[in-house]
């Protein structure tokens, strides 16, 4: 029996564990038994291992002969997986392609020397004025290796971002923090998969976000409503994002800024799924596209390229319920009243709803699919 690798046990990996059982593929997962690990029970095989202890999964993997390794939605596993996969001659992005896509910092380095429209920068590891006054306020401060919207703010003033600055530092793992002007507008992610350097563009997610000072997700919705204008140049630059950073496998979700003068910037890149059930559920639902088997098939190393042709036959989207979100509530206790829209599923977490200061904070979710766009908020 064919065996893969799965780094990461949260909900976030399910859909991926289940696809590949359904694969009829021996599945060992890895991740800390921290109570939240649902794959644990669904796996063959599970290790309380640390996805951060590369050597450790390294060794086991060796030893089981493990023939692909992969996750989806999780920055921080990438490292380890090309990691693993170079020492056993697996099909994963190189080392380097993995930094440049986990690690702000080097990737906000790499988008400036590769002239990728991208906010002005510093990275810093610790608070220092003289490094940050040629940029203009307000900024934007966040943590150059994690991702939910942790340690990410915005800040007006020096002593709001010095207090900011310390708090990324301190929950970073590199303990370093990227420091950016902040770009007023929408934000969109784009959808890709890649194999052997050839990339496809699958969709373009509208996000609807917290207001200021923090940036957490309440709502995505697919296909993109921006002027077809605009989403031709996010493809372009979307390209050109995958090119310099390396990507040359799998899936990749980067997410952009537009502003009310029709300028696109790039925030940054993640060489994985979207996260919030963009890549495991919405873009299946909206597409078409079975975005999960694909990442199997390529760490399998067993993708054909097919016709990679992507049209909008429906629309697609996920809510988050919030303090910030409480007047869906009672869609998630009903089903619909009309049929504009079928609930796909939901589920509350968490009784309690709080003001959500990153993703973490959040207490359920609802997803949809229509013929329309459903907007509740």
């Amino acid at each position: 029996m064919r065996k893969i690798a799965i780094l990461g046990a949260s909900y976030l990996q399910l859909p991926l564990v289940q696809k590949a059982k359904k694969n009829g593929l021996e599945v060992h997962c890895f991740a800390w038994d921290d109570g939240k690990a649902v794959c644990k029970d669904v796996s063959d095989f599970f290790y309380d291992i640390s996805v951060l202890d590369k050597e450790k999964i390294l060794e086991t993997c060796e030893k089981v002969n493990i023939n692909g390794i992969i996750t989806i939605a999780t920055d921080i596993c990438i490292p380890t997986i090309s990691y693993v996969a170079s020492h056993l001659n697996l099909i994963s992005n190189t080392e380097e392609c993995a930094l440049l896509t986990t690690n702000k910092s080097a990737m906000r380095k790499c988008f400036y020397e590769n002239s990728i429209p991208s906010p002005r920068f510093t990275t810093l590891r610790s608070y220092m004025e003289d490094s940050i006054q040629h940029l203009n306020y307000p900024l934007v401060v966040k943590p150059s290796d994690r991702s939910g919207s942790l340690g990410v703010v915005k800040v007006f003033n020096e002593s709001e971002c010095q207090e900011a600055i310390e708090k990324a530092i301190e929950v970073s793992f590199s303990k370093t923090c990227v420091v950016e002007e902040f770009i007023e507008g929408s934000e969109v992610s784009v959808e890709t998969v890649s194999w052997q350097g050839c990339h496809h563009i699958i969709t373009i997610t509208d996000k609807i976000i917290t207001e200021e000072p923090y940036f957490v997700e309440l709502a995505h919705h697919q296909p993109s409503n921006l002027p077809q204008s605009i989403q031709n140049q996010i493809k372009k630059i979307t390209l050109e994002v995958l090119k310099v950073t390396e990507v040359e496998y799998g899936a990749s979700h980067i997410e952009f800024k537009i502003t009310a003068e029709g300028k696109v910037y790039v925030v940054e890149i993640g060489s994985r799924m979207g996260g919030d059930f963009i890549g495991s559920d919405l873009v299946e639902l909206s597409t078409g596209f079975d975005y999960v088997q694909s990442v199997i098939d390529i760490a399998m190393n067993e993708y054909q390229e097919k016709n990679m042709t992507f049209s909008g036959q429906h629309y697609s989207g996920v809510y988050f319920l919030s303090k910030n979100t409480e007047i869906i509530l009672n869609y998630f206790k009903n089903d619909p009243i009309n049929d504009d829209f079928s609930v796909i599923k939901k589920e509350i977490q968490n009784d309690e709803l709080k003001d959500v200061k990153s993703s973490n904070d959040r207490s359920g979710y609802l997803i949809y699919q229509a013929d329309k766009r459903i907007d509740l908020l």
